[in-house]
């Protein structure tokens, strides 16, 4: 027995580019809100989780494939469903489709942060997460950390700003996406090509206020884009696939 959840959205006027294409980062939101609305209609929802463990749900990896682009106006609807978890960490899957076609997937990483000092749960200290995972829809794939190539150009220094922050008070995971997308200048593709995936990984929480330098480099393998701090600290590395619209 599989326990799933369905989310619908329209992609509108904010979440698209000027081709009309939905932005990597909109993707993330959705992806976001139907993870949240999930976990709260399965019972593990952050108010319940802060009210009984001080903990909410953090992002630590992010992967998703798209078949071709989503465009704006679309009816997109999102299944998605907790894949069961082991250690302090826990995967969501996502299935994709606008009009009953399948047009995508994707899968994440979460852990359980305590809100005062960030420690991580441990998923077997959750009862309420048992029963509720995908089953025969859980998907194989797991995501590992990136590596990334030795020789990378720095090409921005970026402040982070109190408009990147959320409701926990640091940087929220959709920026990252924009973070990449502006590194690796997605403003001067061709019309053609279009970004098809990502892979992100969270590593330490960005606040207003902040500066992360971003390095970037070309490969066979994609774009990579690596985020520092002024110490020279890891706050996030993504990949990013481009490929030519054929739909």
């Amino acid at each position: 027995m599989s326990v799933w959840f369905e989310y619908k959205t329209v992609i509108d006027t904010r979440d698209v580019d000027g081709r009309g294409h939905c932005r990597p980062s909109a993707l993330l939101g959705h992806l976001q809100e139907a993870a949240t609305l999930a976990a709260e209609d399965m019972g593990f929802g952050r108010d319940l989780l802060m009210e009984r463990y001080g903990a909410f749900w953090m992002l630590a990896r992010l992967w998703y494939r798209l078949e071709r682009p989503l465009r704006w106006g679309e009816e997109l609807t999102i299944h998605t469903w907790h894949r069961g978890g082991k250690g302090v960490s826990s995967y969501r899957d996502f299935d994709l489709y606008v009009n009953g076609e399948y047009v995508g997937e994707a899968v994440s990483v979460w852990v359980l942060a305590q809100m005062q000092d960030r420690r991580m749960l441990r998923m077997s200290q959750i009862p309420e997460l048992e029963g509720t995972q995908g089953g025969e829809r859980s998907k194989a794939r797991l995501l590992s950390k990136l590596r990334l190539p030795e020789q990378m150009e720095l090409v921005e220094r970026r402040l982070m700003h109190y408009s990147d922050t959320d409701i926990n008070d640091h940087v929220n995971n959709t920026r990252y996406a924009d973070f990449a997308c502006d590194a690796i200048r997605v403003d001067r593709l061709p019309g053609d090509v279009f970004v098809a995936g990502m892979q992100l990984g969270y590593h330490a929480e960005c606040r207003a206020g902040e500066y992360v330098d971003m390095l970037v480099t070309r490969s066979e393998e994609g774009w990579f884009v690596h985020g520092i701090d002024e110490t020279g600290k890891t706050r996030f590395d993504a990949q990013v696939f481009l490929v030519q619209d054929i739909s």
